[in-house]
């Protein structure tokens, strides 16, 4: 699977964070979830954060869950 890319966020004045991809919003967030994010995001891997806040990178289980019997009604 390959690295995320393409991820940008930016702090807003108001405290809340616009993450976006490739230049599309891809979320916002405010408050607590806005502080740990900053938070996450300077300690770790700023791209595989933000990826993973989003929502925008996959698991690995795709083709597993794809051929689980309850799949094939």
């Amino acid at each position: 699977m390959p690295r995320p890319s393409g991820f940008q966020y930016e702090q807003q004045g108001d405290q809340s964070v616009t993450i976006t991809h490739h230049g599309r919003p891809a979320g916002t967030l405010r408050g607590g979830r806005a502080e740990k994010f900053l938070a996450e995001v300077v300690s770790g891997d700023a791209q595989l954060v933000m990826a993973r806040w989003t929502g925008a990178y996959k698991h690995g289980n795709e083709r597993t869950a794809r051929n689980h019997p309850r799949n094939h009604r």
